[in-house]
């Protein structure tokens, strides 16, 4: 093989993966975690983690609807939101969540909201959060119940944008309770050591977005870098599931960093 046909090849190689960037955005990874508590009440709950939608002109309503109906195909039993559910334009907020109105779980639709949610309006996507029956998390707590026992579902505002408050989320827990906390920025894990949270559910990296073969993101908007670039992660003793999110900001492309829709199933 000459030097000619070694460049050639070198450029359909390049082309092929500048074309493949524009195709993952589209690829939708169910992303299976199993996670261990001690309620035997709770074995085989089903949880879908949804985050980082950025509805946007790039980002279309045809796509949500898409992402609503293999979320309901799951059948969970809760579904929780990650936040970001647009990017920069308050047009958006409308269409989101008309698409959002429509997920379907037999014990509720929970969600925090993300920088860009705040950025945008965070009053007015609020509203349209509890228009669509989603049920509001920023600095807000639920218990769960479920048969005979209950878990206890808490969520704080933005790490960035707002005022993250745990209180409402442990302040009537027992150490017999299992708790989960979402945040959507995953630094927020390392303000909150020694809590009584379980398992930590974050997005906002979008797993990097454009990565290095999946090994190394140039660029992650966390304090942290690479360590919360996405996945499973224990940090001071919690449960930390970060997904990569199903939507793009800035660049309509991914690599090595697939959309995600996280499904967590409790086991004893």
């Amino acid at each position: 093989m000459n030097w000619i046909n070694v460049i050639f090849l070198l450029i359909i190689i390049f082309l092929l993966m500048f074309l493949y960037t524009f195709i993952e955005r589209y690829w939708i990874q169910i992303k299976h975690y199993k996670i261990k508590m001690r309620k035997k009440s709770f074995a085989g709950f089903k949880i879908v983690f949804l985050s980082d939608i950025h509805h946007s002109k790039i980002v279309t309503k045809r796509y949500i609807k898409n992402i609503v109906e293999k979320v309901n195909e799951l059948k969970p039993d809760i579904i929780i939101l990650g936040g970001d559910y647009v990017s920069s334009e308050l047009k958006y907020v409308g269409p989101v969540f008309d698409e959002l109105k429509r997920l379907n779980a037999s014990k509720g639709v929970y969600g925090v909201l993300g920088n860009h949610d705040i950025y945008v309006s965070k009053d007015k996507v609020l509203t349209a959060m509890k228009n669509a029956n989603i049920k509001p998390l920023d600095n807000q707590s639920y218990w769960i119940n479920h048969l005979n026992d209950h878990i206890k579902l808490g969520g704080v505002s933005d790490f960035l944008y707002d005022k993250p408050d745990i209180s409402n989320t442990i302040s009537d827990v027992s150490s017999d309770d299992f708790v989960i906390l979402v945040s959507h920025n995953p630094d927020y894990i390392e303000e909150i050591k020694n809590y009584p949270i379980d398992l930590m559910l974050s997005g906002h990296t979008h797993g990097g977005q454009v990565t290095i073969f999946g090994m190394y993101a140039p660029y992650i908007p966390s304090n942290y870098h690479q360590k919360f670039r996405s996945g499973l992660k224990t940090i001071n003793e919690i449960k930390l599931i970060i997904t990569n999110g199903v939507g793009v900001v800035g660049l309509p492309i991914r690599f090595f960093a697939r959309p995600q829709i996280v499904m967590i199933e409790l086991k004893n």
